[in-house]
Formats: C-alpha cells, structure tokens, sequence
C-alpha cells in the first residue's frame, strides 16, 4: 500500500513519465510548470514557478514589515 497521494486522474496514467504529467504556465514569467506531488491538493490555486516569479509579481503592493 502506498501513501503517495495524486490526483485520480494522474493515479492511473502516471507510470514515470514525467511528459505524461499535466503542465501550466507560470502567470509571471509564462514559463511552463508540471504537475508536482507537494501541490497534489492545492494544482488549482498555484499560479507561480518560483518564490522569485512570486515576489516579482505582488512585491507592488507589500509594505515595509519593519
């Protein structure tokens, strides 16, 4: 039994082939992101690549923490 959780559709498909894997673009730098198993619960929320694309993106509008 195994304690790797996956979507159901990636359950049955997925058999190493990391191509087989769905992929979006990165809402800052548009590069493309693949699916990876630390965002298997949140794939619909996560919009960027990196902590970098991220803090370029809304690092606008952060105020000075002090």
């Amino acid at each position: 039994m195994s304690s790797r959780t996956r979507p159901a559709a990636q359950t049955a498909s997925f058999k190493g082939n990391k191509q087989s894997l769905p992929s979006k673009p990165c809402v800052a730098c548009g590069r493309p992101m693949s699916w990876r198993k630390r965002w298997a619960r949140s794939w619909d929320e996560v919009k960027f690549c990196s902590d970098a694309c991220r803090r370029s993106r809304s690092g606008a509008h952060t105020g000075a923490a002090g």
